[in-house]
């Protein structure tokens, strides 16, 4: 895929009112203790590498002195709120093991090593500055796909839970060797239905660095899952095509796979069974839909080049002249999920070539 299609740097934009209302009223904005901009005030870091040596381009942060337990005790806090009840009884048996702060890409990402010290379990959360286009991705992820997905929001910081699994393309190095044939055709399934699911709810940038393998053992075979663990690039890009995980070139190796394993009628019979879950879901959670809708008709999230070339893309793509008439990226993933809800049943499918 030509990187041209993708914009250098998105800007960050901030959260407005309406959204900030709506995520107050889905329980997604609660006081936390701790600030994006607090744990920025590290004093120095050191590079980390992975088990084999290779840069990581993590930074691990440390503090002064007198900073570190007050940075601690927030962060223990903030745990016990994004996955607990917010009480402060668990509070002795934890440990924050490790801060690393990333400098690459656009969200810069403080992530936090929190660990139990009565089992030695440890989960990870990160810390990032709040900006509306994530948000909007995360909460589409949380109604819309498979997964649930735990976030919160406080004026300018979001705080995001660990997503697990295998990152796609550490997993195509490590891991797609040791895939059976049968395997394989399980993971193709995946990866159309994973393709189909970005475009419709408009999904960026879903590079393989971008999304994990998840996989789950049953007692005969093992099935696969894969999710998104960026959301910086929800509905901002103008090209159709970056919103098709296919198009990257990065995920050739998945492509090849799921031309070596399925035939274009099973993969035809995929996209209307992605297409059918995710109507079933918009229509069973039509009122939260329909107010996150709302906020993202009224918020400037892209630019108007680009909302102009992604209606007439979609225009072509369904043949749906609704999408002619919409002046923001709320408008066309209204129109989106009303093609799909109309249409779930008998879904045409086109390529782009």
């Amino acid at each position: 895929m030509d990187e041209k299609l993708i914009s250098k740097k998105k800007p960050a934009y901030p959260i407005n009112e309406q959204l900030y209302n709506y995520l107050t009223e889905y329980n997604r904005n609660i006081k936390i203790p701790v600030f994006y901009d607090d744990l920025l005030r590290f004093v120095g870091g050191v590079e980390v590498y992975d088990k084999n040596g290779d840069d990581t381009l993590w930074i691990r942060v440390y503090y002064a002195e007198h900073e570190r337990d007050e940075i601690d005790l927030s962060l223990k806090r903030m745990y016990m709120i994004l996955h607990g009840d917010g009480s402060e009884n668990s509070l002795p048996f934890l440990t924050v093991d490790a801060i690393d702060y990333c400098t690459f890409g656009n969200s810069k990402p403080f992530r936090v090593k929190v660990r139990n010290i009565l089992n030695d379990n440890h989960t990870y959360l990160y810390v990032k500055k709040a900006d509306a286009s994530r948000v909007y991705g995360l909460e589409l992820e949380h109604i819309l796909s498979p997964n649930n997905i735990n976030f919160l929001v406080y004026k300018d910081t979001l705080i995001e839970e660990h997503v697990l699994g295998i990152p796609g393309d550490q997993f195509l190095i490590e891991n797609m060797k040791t895939v059976s044939v049968k395997g394989k055709k399980r993971l193709s399934k995946e990866f159309v239905k994973f393709n189909e699911r970005c475009m419709i709810r408009l999904l960026g940038d879903m590079r393989s660095y971008n999304y994990v393998i998840v996989a789950s053992y049953d007692f005969d075979q093992v099935e696969y899952r894969i999710r998104a663990m960026d959301f910086d690039q929800q509905s901002f890009e103008g090209n159709l095509k970056v919103y098709f995980p296919q198009f990257f070139k990065e995920n050739y190796p998945f492509v090849k796979m799921v031309s070596e394993n399925l035939q274009e009628e099973s993969i035809e019979q995929y996209k209307r069974e992605e297409r059918s879950a995710i109507a079933r879901r918009i229509k069973g959670s039509q009122d939260r839909i329909n107010a996150l809708l709302d906020c993202m008709c009224n918020d400037k999230i892209s630019t108007p080049e680009k909302i102009n070339q992604l209606k007439m893309d979609l225009n072509a793509y369904t043949k749906d002249k609704n999408f002619k008439h919409c002046n923001s990226m709320g408008d066309i993933l209204k129109v989106a999920f009303d093609f799909v809800t109309r249409n779930y049943e008998n879904v045409n499918i086109y390529i782009i070539h």
